[in-house]
């Protein structure tokens, strides 16, 4: 089986298993799930959505985080970690986006990444939930799984990005992320996967291993 066979097969089974793969982090526009986001690095999506109803109830748009007291944001996100540098980030990528962008969140992955706080697996999410773009989310689970698969032999999050965006069907490939998150929580968990219910069990080397 060749690595893009492995990759449709593993598109189909992950259909199967997660029908609707959707973002767990919850935003109602483009401008909420970037923020969001931003938020999550380094801690729990669950945190997240506990910490933005209030964020975002006292600051609903860009023109308002672009004028926010900073020490107020840090305290609205204090739970989240990290909160200092995020804060700076929220409200001078919010500045930017007034400045640069017309307050409207861009639709590139070059643009978005100009923004602080801003990579590549920000980008993409972005591109993938929002604007329907062919999108790769690189995320703990994905380079796990993605190696455990042998899709990928490398634990560089560009060098991985770039090579599933070659095996992957454009169409499937930000949904894909998704449910692999979404099978990395419940089946192939780190260090005690549970291999002998997963539906890629039969094409996964990983599997086999263990």
């Amino acid at each position: 089986m060749t690595k893009k066979q492995r990759a449709l097969a593993a598109v189909l089974a992950l259909k199967e298993e997660y029908p609707g793969a959707v973002c767990s982090l919850e935003a109602e526009d483009p401008l909420q799930l970037l923020i969001a986001t931003i938020l999550s690095a380094q801690c729990t999506d669950a945190r997240v959505n506990i910490v933005t109803p209030a964020l975002f109830a006292k600051y609903p748009a860009a023109a308002d985080f672009a004028g926010a007291d900073f020490e107020d944001v840090e305290d609205l996100i204090h739970s989240c970690g990290f909160y200092h540098t995020k804060a700076r980030h929220i409200i001078d990528m919010a500045q930017m986006l007034l400045a640069e962008f017309g307050g409207k969140v861009p639709d590139t992955i070059e643009e978005l990444t100009k923004l602080p706080g801003v990579g590549r697996k920000t980008a993409n999410l972005i591109l993938g939930d929002i604007y329907g773009k062919p999108a790769v989310v690189v995320d703990t689970h994905l380079i796990r799984i993605s190696n455990l698969l042998g899709l990928v032999e490398t634990k560089d999050p560009f060098k991985i990005e770039m090579q599933l965006k070659s095996l992957l069907p454009p169409e499937e490939s930000s949904d894909f992320c998704h449910r692999i998150v979404l099978h990395g929580r419940a089946v192939c968990v780190a260090r005690r996967p549970k291999c002998e219910v997963c539906r890629m069990n039969e094409f996964c080397p990983g599997a086999k291993k263990n």
